[in-house]
């Protein structure tokens, strides 16, 4: 039978080909395959229609890909189910600045015209990160493919809103969030990101109503006095007992306030006093309310200056920063700044820093909702991989606070609030009404604004499959098995969906959160368009295959740790793809007129010989690897296992041992047991790495069908997961050998010995008693070493007496009961040799002081960009093992 695998590996056909191929035939879609019990389902993070594909939702697709492939193959139905968040700033966003280039604006449009103009967008670009996952090689169950905005999720959106609206858990009140002054919009507590920035703290004087005393308070932003309504002094702090209950003077307002005493101020702070102001700082705000001051807002929506802040009206706030401290130090009142670092919020989209601003918002009820959340995490019905992460999201949810949940955008799910300018009460329905439930008046008007984006996605798990229609996919596939995602978004999303799941289903979302690193660059910064150091995903698959990218990224994401990721690293990925190439193109050209292959190995052990039990052991060793690595999410782990065993056992070891017997015609029966082997070996290894390396195992697999006697599935997506479990007796023999050729070849490179120079290995028995194993060695697997590491002889000597040029051999894990010897004395001068060793060991030392010296001057270290310190830092240690190697070589000599 012919070999149809072509001579090298191209990846883009072979993708290009496979995946319309499993998504027409129905692959992804949940099949039953007479295993019984509860489904595996995976609701996919969905991404903004605004994104494209990078490394991270690489990461993240590859690894829940990789689970339901896993279970998939186990015969479990499967569904992942696939979708994009409408994402609504970030989509508003992007489609003013499209109507800016066309010098247009969304207030010259309207908000119908501009949600309009949105869904085109959306129409024609939303789809183009779905696109590029497929390229990715998720398997999806696209028939099911939702958004946040369809009209299922939106009737998902509203249902919850008045629900929790007539559970009293939703209202309206005026109070301190987060503003973003260039996005105009509330954002939660979450989306304000904190960021530690240098500032300043300033001193100011604030005099006493009536005396020449001043009060002084430190503040890190001035702008905001314009809006103060009192000096607050802890009520224990005895320096300040004497100027209690008095008043001050506002300065440049000349407004009068008071002295109020809070438990809140800390005495340390500053001065020990505090300038209160309630309606630009949220624990100014808390505190105001106790004391009943009154709530000044001295900014507009753009962080302007309003009409409440006299002179300063019409300044940007930081301009007003800037002239009140002038103006102050003209009154005499200004003392000093010191410098102060501080956790300043930004906003998460446009990264301007966030003011703190008293509007009117909606806001949910938050600590009701987290107590069953709260217990689901301690009793372990949720988990969570880290475990570690456990303990941060019970520390959030323990203090969490209300959720501000409107936005002041366009884009989005407008909140279902009807306002009656009659009777001036509140309609909240959960259809669109035509007059007001309590007047039946007709003149009313829907509120202006949007929900937060995540109020659609905290509702995922289960409004994808139908609710709060009762479905079948619900009923079904409700509660989902495992929710991959990154720690980012454990509050603003994952913490979110497990409070909704229980409120609206009562019960938990899914079992297992596993939380994944950020794919950082090789120095450890996060990727960025402004650093420059994006790796495109698209590219890398472009250029070596999505099956490639997929290992190198799952083979570095150790559990809980981020991704440190080079685009060198990829090579790694390309080699491994072209060494499983083409040993399968090895293996099929040593199976012609073979038609005897199984998944069920039909040899009785005593039949087999050593080097085929021997990888039929570790066929079984790293299957069981592989299936642990899965069940507890070290991915890596997995890879590693199937990576040593594919390119070591199967390529280096037995492929290479296995040679003569294939070749060979002496032994027919043996060759063909061989290839019986060699047949149920790849197929094995093909089906555990196909999660990871989806499109060559498939393509491997369908040639591999074509000498099994048995009919095989269609495609390798549903053959059954590999459960093997031999258990011949472990022989040390096969390990001794790959100990003794490594070594042989290792000392042939270290001394520039020719390949076709052979050479002289000796095994001495310590003692009498191991010379019979030492002779089964050397008659079993002589050939083997000889051909292997090109051995001339290979013989076994009790007693045996080192001579110069003899080396000793490193062989210490199989070969306790024996020393092993090579000559190289006649090919090498050994006194010359040594003396070049030492040379170049002085050499090395000389250059590690220098490296040692460099990285111990202070002023280097200091002044040098952190890649050149990480650079030098590699070097040295790069320094000691080469100085480690030539001692070694040196000793051995």
């Amino acid at each position: 039978m012919p070999n149809e695998l072509s001579k090298t590996y191209s990846a883009k056909d072979v993708e290009e080909r496979w995946y319309p191929l499993w998504e027409k035939k129905g692959y992804f879609k949940p099949l039953k395959r007479g295993k019984k019990g509860k489904p595996y389902v995976i609701v996919i993070p969905p991404p903004n229609v605004t994104g494209i594909l990078h490394m991270g939702h690489a990461l993240n697709n590859a690894i829940q890909d990789i689970l339901i492939r896993w279970q998939r193959m186990k015969g479990i139905e499967t569904l992942w189910v696939p979708g994009t968040d409408h994402a609504g700033i970030a989509t508003q966003n992007v489609v003013e600045k499209k109507l800016a280039q066309q010098k247009r604006d969304r207030h010259q449009l309207g908000r119908e015209a501009f949600v309009k103009e949105v869904w085109q967008w959306r129409e024609e670009y939303g789809s183009t990160i779905v696109r590029q996952l497929r390229k990715l090689g998720s398997s999806c169950d696209w028939s099911r493919e939702r958004f946040t905005m369809d009209e299922g999720l939106s009737r998902a959106v509203r249902e919850v809103f008045v629900k929790l609206y007539e559970d009293g858990l939703i209202y309206q009140g005026n109070y301190i969030i987060n503003w973003c002054p260039r996005c105009h919009t509330a954002l939660s507590d979450e989306e304000a990101e904190h960021q530690e920035l240098e500032g300043a703290l300033y001193y100011i004087r604030y005099p006493i109503k009536g005396s020449k005393e001043f009060v002084v308070v430190a503040t890190t932003r001035p702008e905001t006095m314009l809006g103060d309504t009192g000096v607050a002094i802890n009520p224990s702090d005895q320096r300040y007992a004497h100027i209690q209950g008095k008043t001050v003077i506002l300065p440049l307002m000349q407004r009068e306030i008071p002295v109020i005493e809070d438990e809140y101020v800390s005495k340390e702070f500053g001065t020990g006093i505090v300038k209160v102001t309630p309606a630009h700082d949220s624990n100014d705000f808390e505190m105001g309310r106790r004391h009943n001051l009154p709530e000044i807002c001295v900014m507009d929506e753009s962080g302007v200056i309003n009409e409440n802040g006299g002179q300063y009206r019409g300044m940007d706030r930081f301009a007003a920063r800037k002239k009140i401290i002038e103006d102050l130090d003209k009154q005499g009142l200004f003392i000093e700044q010191k410098k102060h670092i501080h956790a300043v919020g930004h906003c998460y989209r446009c990264n301007t820093i966030v003011e703190p601003y008293y509007s009117k918002q909606w806001f949910v009820k938050m600590k009701p909702l987290a107590k069953k959340a709260i217990a689901v995490a301690e009793k372990e019905k949720v988990k969570f991989f880290p475990e570690r992460w456990t303990k941060v999201y019970l520390n959030w949810m323990n203090n969490i606070r209300d959720w501000c949940i409107s936005r002041q955008i366009w884009w989005g799910h407008q909140i279902p609030v009807w306002y009656c300018d009659d009777c001036k009460k509140l309609t909240v329905t959960r259809d669109d009404p035509t007059e007001c439930q309590h007047c039946k008046s007709k003149n009313i008007r829907q509120d202006q604004d949007v929900l937060d984006t995540w109020f659609s996605s905290w509702l995922w798990p289960f409004s994808t499959l139908g609710w709060p229609e009762k479905t079948e996919d619900l009923k079904k596939f409700y509660p989902t098995s495992t929710l991959v995602t990154a720690p980012e978004i454990l509050f603003f999303w994952v913490a979110r969906m497990i409070m909704a799941g229980l409120y609206c289903m009562k019960d938990i979302p899914f079992e297992d959160v596993y939380l994944h690193g950020t794919v950082r660059d090789e120095t450890g910064r996060k990727m960025s368009k402004s650093l420059g150091n994006i790796i495109d995903p698209l590219e890398i698959i472009e250029e070596i295959g999505a099956d490639a990218l997929r290992f190198v990224v799952i083979s570095l994401v150790s559990q809980g740790q981020d991704v440190y990721l080079s685009k060198q690293r990829f090579e790694g990925g390309r080699n491994f793809t072209n060494k499983i190439w083409n040993a399968a193109r090895f293996a099929f050209m040593n199976l012609e007129g073979f038609k005897e292959g199984s998944a069920k190995l039909k040899i009785s052990a005593n039949e087999l010989s050593l080097v085929n039990q021997w990888i039929l052991q570790e066929l079984s060793k790293v299957s069981r690897d592989v299936e642990n690595a899965l069940l507890k999410y070290r991915f890596n782990d997995a890879c590693h296992a199937l990576q040593r065993f594919i390119w070591g056992d199967f390529c280096d070891w037995y492929l290479e041992l296995q040679k003569p017997v294939l070749y060979g015609n002496e032994n027919e029966e043996q060759r063909k047991d061989t290839q019986k082997v060699l047949f149920f070996v790849l197929d094995a290894m093909l089906r555990l790495l196909h999660p990871i390396m989806p499109f060559i195992t498939e393509e491997i697999w369908q040639q591999l069908k074509n000498y099994s006697t048995e009919e095989m599935p269609e495609t390798i997506m549903n053959a059954n997961w590999p459960d093997i479990k031999f258990n011949f007796q472990e022989s040390t023999f096969i390990p001794a050998m790959k100990e003794i050729i490594t070594e042989v070849r290792d000392k042939r490179a270290r001394f520039n010995i020719p390949s076709k120079e052979a050479l002289h290995v000796v095994i001495k028995p310590l003692d009498a008693g191991c010379v019979t194993q030492a002779r089964m060695l050397t008659e079993l697997f002589g050939s083997y070493v000889k051909k292997l590491a090109h051995v001339g002889v290979f013989e076994d000597r009790l007693g045996f007496k080192k001579e110069k040029g003899w080396l000793l051999l490193n062989v210490p894990s199989t070969l306790h009961d024996f020393e092993v010897y090579v000559d190289v004395g006649e090919f090498i001068d050994v006194d010359k040799e040594k003396e070049k060793l030492a040379k170049e060991l002085d050499k090395m030392e000389g250059f590690l002081e220098a490296a040692k010296k460099k990285l111990s001057n202070k002023s280097f270290v200091e002044r040098a960009p952190r890649e050149i310190i990480e650079k030098e830092e590699g070097k040295q240690r790069d320094l000691i093992i080469k100085i480690e190697n030539l001692k070694t070589a040196i000793a051995e000599l």
